[in-house]
């Protein structure tokens, strides 16, 4: 079969589209996810705002709790499951990790993975009533992007300090939510956490966006796989080490999503 897959996007702005068919199932279970998610995401922080006077272990082992909960949901009413991988890619402690943003689904799938992660985010999230609160609390790395060469000394700061306390820190080089199909966008603040960090380098790949698209409100049935690839060690230069992150990313995220786009097709729930 001949899927959207197949082209190669010749710019980040306008990608092949993925001409995924809504059927009543879909609506249903989108609903119910959807209704499921907004519902209980809110209660569980009201209801955990005591973990904030805890040590932050406690609320650390609350939120892999809650990512594992976010993937049952997603499992049961949505009918998305989760593979994972190369899992043993990943050492115990201090390591930079790297990849694929497609979705809303992995910034609550992939916490119970790591033992203690810091992941990078935009700092406006923590100006958000509670959400703010807990992300201080799980000590993220919380970064004003549009303050140009300060963000990126904020960013290895707060990396450095995050390493040093043997934490995995995670972040989205292309910055935001990227069409599983688009052209890779990195940016510079992967290479300037690379450079000082002196720790190896976990790239990953996925293909949530398939099932999971970015700005719609529909979610489709199927696999989601995120597949971690060898460490790139550190040492290398800038140019080199970007080369060698995107040469890892992306061809392993182009074979995950043109077998997401083969799990549609064999689902009926692509248009003809």
């Amino acid at each position: 079969m001949t899927t959207p897959a197949s082209s190669t996007p010749s710019a980040p702005s306008s990608p092949p589209d993925i001409p995924r068919r809504l059927t009543p199932a879909i609506v249903l279970r989108s609903v119910a996810l959807n209704v499921a998610f907004y519902v209980s995401y809110p209660l569980v922080m009201i209801g955990g705002i005591f973990f904030l006077a805890l040590p932050r272990r406690h609320a650390m082992a609350a939120l892999g709790w809650w990512s594992r909960v976010f993937v049952g949901m997603c499992r049961h009413l949505g009918g998305i499951d989760m593979r994972v991988q190369g899992r043993e890619h990943i050492p115990a402690g201090a390591v930079l990790v790297a990849g694929k943003h497609q979705s809303f689904w992995e910034t609550f799938a992939l916490f119970h993975l790591f033992g203690d992660p810091a992941i990078v985010l935009k700092a406006e999230l923590g100006r958000i009533p509670l959400v703010g609160w807990f992300l201080r609390k799980f000590r993220m790395i919380l970064v004003a992007r549009e303050a140009g060469p300060k963000a990126l000394k904020d960013l290895v700061r707060q990396g450095r300090q995050a390493i040093a306390e043997g934490r995995q820190v995670l972040i989205f080089p292309e910055g935001h939510r990227m069409h599983p199909l688009a052209a890779p966008d990195y940016k510079p603040g992967v290479a300037a956490l690379y450079g000082r960090l002196d720790v190896p380098c976990v790239p990953f790949a996925l293909n949530a966006g398939v099932f999971w698209p970015r700005r719609t409100f529909w979610r489709w049935p199927g696999v989601i796989t995120v597949r971690f690839l060898p460490p790139i060690a550190p040492g290398l230069n800038r140019r080199q080490f970007m080369e060698a992150l995107q040469e890892a990313i992306e061809p392993a995220t182009r074979e995950l999503v043109e077998e997401g786009i083969e799990q549609l097709h064999a689902q009926g729930l692509l248009h003809q």
